[in-house]
C-alpha cells in the first residue's frame, strides 16, 4: 500500500522537466479558461437579453466583459482552483503526471490548501521556476521555497502506483 516514506529522498525536479510540465498544464488551463469565457459570455448575453444588466458605456458584450472585475476574478479563480485542486488531492497536475513530478512536503505528505494558494501566487505564472538557476544544488523553485515544499521526480513504477490509486 502507500506510505509517505515512499516519497521521501527522491530527487528534486530540474528546470527543464518543470517547464515541460508547465507548458502541458498551460495548454490545459487555456482550454479551461476558454470554456469559462464561453459560459460567462453566454450568461452575460442572456442577462442582457432579459434586461438584468445593460451595456452601459461599453460598445459590445466583449468590451463589457473585458472591463468586468467579476469576469477577471472568475478567470483567476478557475486558474487557482485548477492548480490547488490537483496539488491538494494528488500532488500532481496533468502535466506533472506526464513528466512524473509530484509536489509535496519534505516528509512526503500532500500540501495543505494554504500552501497550495501560496505556491500558486509565488509561482509568478511559471517564472518562479527560473529561481532554480540561482539555486542549483537545492533544486527549489521560488514557489517551493515560499510555500515550504518540494517538487520531486518519481520512478515510473511509483508514478503508476500513484495514478492507479490515490493515497489517503
Amino acid at each position: 500500500m502507500f506510505a509517505y516514506s515512499d516519497y521521501i529522498n527522491l530527487p528534486r525536479a530540474g528546470l527543464m522537466r518543470r517547464l515541460a510540465a508547465w507548458l502541458y498544464d498551460f495548454l490545459v488551463l487555456i482550454s479551461l479558461l476558454m470554456l469559462t469565457g464561453f459560459v460567462y459570455f453566454g450568461a452575460t448575453l442572456l442577462a442582457l437579453q432579459l434586461g438584468w444588466i445593460s451595456l452601459g458605456d461599453h460598445e459590445d458584450t466583449a468590451a463589457l466583459l473585458s472591463a468586468s472585475r467579476s469576469y477577471q476574478l472568475c478567470l483567476l479563480a478557475v486558474g487557482l482552483f485548477f492548480y490547488c485542486w490537483f496539488w491538494r488531492t494528488s500532488g500532481q497536475t496533468l502535466g506533472m503526471r506526464a513528466w512524473r513530478l509530484r509536489v509535496q512536503n519534505t516528509d512526503g505528505t500532500r500540501l495543505r490548501l494554504a500552501q497550495c494558494v501560496i505556491r500558486a501566487g509565488a509561482a509568478l505564472l511559471g517564472l518562479g521556476n527560473f529561481w532554480l538557476l540561482f539555486n542549483p544544488r537545492q533544486k527549489l523553485a521560488l514557489q517551493d521555497k515560499i510555500a515550504d515544499c518540494e517538487m520531486i521526480v518519481m520512478s515510473k513504477e511509483l508514478n503508476k502506483r500513484l495514478l492507479d490509486k490515490q493515497p489517503e
